[in-house]
């Protein structure tokens, strides 16, 4: 029996990770609902805010070439500057709770949406062209498949865009581009603006900082160096290109265990 029961649960594992791994087919029988269909007793979306744009490095998962229905589709390399115009639909109840091309789950009472070839996850600024009601979705999920259509937003979106009663509308799509803190440091270089680093401890063995600026680039989500000066070796991230961004960091990592640190600015750049 327990050799059964493994098999059991190696199976399952299996099922969910082929529903996270793949882009989400709208036909292939995984939904329980066999149309989707609107909440019987959606709570009050009034008060439901826009998706905040931020910047998310494209995840590993749904952003490869794929085909459904026979169709190929290529995911675009960057959302930079894109703009399209087309119908809109909507999705909800059968898709809710069922796992996105992204590998997260379907909220419908959240701000998002699914495009066929964005990057994954997108912001996107949608705005209904027949009442001019706009809002900002965040993009993780696929479709719609339907030739004559550009985007499904959630019920949330839908509501918040005036078209739960239409089903469609016809609506402009605006990508609100975040960059890399990476790129943004390249670019402030380049300018001769301020760039700031977060240092958070100074040292004599430098191997020992090296091994701790392996396990914060992970932890934070961002780049280190290990500078030399006064025969001590000094652990810093960064680089950013701003001061809020920097102190929004510091705060970050302050509360994520090292309280010491502090905010510098690079002595090589210029401004500020």
């Amino acid at each position: 029996m327990r050799r059964s029961n493994g098999w059991l649960v190696l199976g399952l594992l299996l099922l969910l990770g082929g529903c996270a791994s793949e882009p989400v087919n709208r036909n292939d029988g995984r939904y329980s609902m066999k149309d989707d269909r609107p909440p019987e007793n959606p709570p009050d979306l009034s008060q439901v805010k826009d998706a905040q744009p931020r910047y998310e490095p494209y995840s590993k998962q749904g952003n490869k070439d794929y085909e459904v229905l026979g169709q190929s589709y290529s995911v675009m390399p960057s959302g930079k500057g894109f703009v399209q115009e087309g119908l809109a639909s909507w999705y909800a109840s059968k898709f809710h709770g069922h796992y996105t091309s992204n590998g997260e789950l379907y909220d419908m009472y959240t701000m998002s949406a699914a495009h066929k070839t964005l990057p994954l996850p997108s912001y996107v600024r949608v705005t209904n062209l027949d009442n001019n009601k706009s809002v900002i979705v965040r993009v993780n999920d696929r479709g719609p498949f339907h030739s004559n259509r550009v985007i499904d937003v959630s019920y949330a979106a839908a509501y918040k865009l005036g078209m739960l009663q239409t089903g469609t509308a016809r609506v402009r799509l605006e990508v609100i581009y975040n960059d890399s803190p990476e790129h943004q440091a390249v670019a402030a270089i380049t300018s001769g603006k301020a760039v700031y680093y977060v240092q958070i401890v100074a040292a004599s063995s430098k191997e020992k900082l090296q091994s701790l600026a392996s396990e914060l680039e992970q932890k934070f989500n961002i780049q280190s160096r290990v500078t030399a000066a006064d025969n001590l070796y000094r652990l810093q991230l960064g680089p950013m290109a701003n001061e809020d961004l920097a102190n929004r960091m510091l705060d970050t990592i302050r509360n994520g265990g090292y309280p010491q640190s502090y905010l510098v600015r690079d002595p090589a750049s210029q401004g500020g």
